[in-house]
């Protein structure tokens, strides 16, 4: 198995976090994407509301999908941690996710969590994909 790592210069430098945006097994052509957040290029939360920082997750997402020949109809299963009830913000993050599918519905995940990378992080989204052939 030969894995490639994906980090796409727009955003923020996971090396310092000892962690990649996504790596893929170029063997199976999967695509393991590491949690998304509300993060700007330096590493710092862009909104302090749910809304603002799914918009921004899923931004990110997007980047690295694509950055690894991938996209959001290419995934398999995605996981949203919330920081939280779930039930508390479904209303509102899952018509943002699901316009970013366009149709798409993949195996879903949703986890209520006590924290996530930092404590202004309200919103972690991670997906498994495949690349497109």
């Amino acid at each position: 198995m030969t894995i490639k790592l994906v980090n796409p210069k727009s955003l923020y430098d996971g090396s310092a976090f000892g962690m990649s945006h996504a790596t893929i097994d170029t063997d199976s052509g999967t695509v393991y994407v590491s949690g998304q957040v509300g993060w700007d290029s330096s590493a710092q939360v862009v909104n302090d509301d749910i809304k603002s920082q799914t918009i921004a997750a899923l931004q990110s997402l997007k980047t690295v999908l694509e950055t690894a020949n991938s996209s959001f109809a290419n995934i398999l299963h995605i996981r949203i941690y919330v920081r939280g009830e779930v039930a508390d913000h479904i209303q509102e993050i899952m018509p943002l996710i699901t316009e970013y599918y366009q149709g798409h519905r993949p195996a879903t995940t949703g986890i209520g969590v006590a924290s996530l990378a930092t404590p202004e992080t309200l919103i972690e989204i991670e997906a498994t994909a495949k690349i497109m052939t």
